[in-house]
C-alpha cells in the first residue's frame, strides 16, 4: 500500500498511451513531399505494424494514417496523369496543401487525446 506520489505516476502514466510514434508518423507524412514520398512508406508501415495495440481513439490515428497515405498514392497518381494535359501541377500543389492539413489535424486531435474527424472521409 505504497501511496507516494510517485507509485501514483507510475499507475496514471500507463493509462495515456504515448503519442510520440503517431507524431512521427505524422512528421514522416510531412517530409514525403521533400522526398517524393519515400518517408510516408515508413511511416505506413510503422502504422500498419502499431495499429490493434492500443485504445481505441489511439488506434483511429493510425487507421487515419494508412488511409491518409493510400489516399494520397491515388490523389498523387492523378494528379501524375493530369500532368500530361498540364493542369497535373494545380491538382498536384492541391493534395500537398490536402495532405498538410490531414496531417495537421490529426496531430492537433492527437495532442487532444482523441480520435482524428471523419477517419473515412475522401477529403479532410
Amino acid at each position: 500500500m505504497n501511496d507516494s506520489p510517485e507509485s501514483r505516476n507510475v499507475i496514471d502514466s500507463g493509462s495515456t498511451p504515448d503519442t510520440t510514434l503517431p507524431i512521427v508518423v505524422y512528421a514522416l507524412f510531412l517530409a514525403g513531399i521533400v522526398t517524393g514520398g519515400l518517408t510516408m512508406l515508413v511511416g505506413v508501415v510503422i502504422a500498419y505494424v502499431y495499429r490493434g495495440q492500443n485504445p481505441h481513439w489511439f488506434d483511429e490515428h493510425y487507421r487515419y494514417q494508412i488511409r491518409t497515405f493510400w489516399l494520397a498514392v491515388l490523389y498523387f497518381s492523378i494528379s501524375g496523369l493530369l500532368m500530361l494535359i498540364l493542369i497535373g501541377f494545380v491538382t498536384w500543389l492541391v493534395v500537398i496543401v490536402w495532405l498538410v492539413v490531414r496531417c495537421v489535424k490529426g496531430i492537433k486531435r492527437l495532442q487532444e487525446h482523441r480520435e482524428p474527424e471523419n477517419v473515412d472521409a475522401w477529403l479532410i
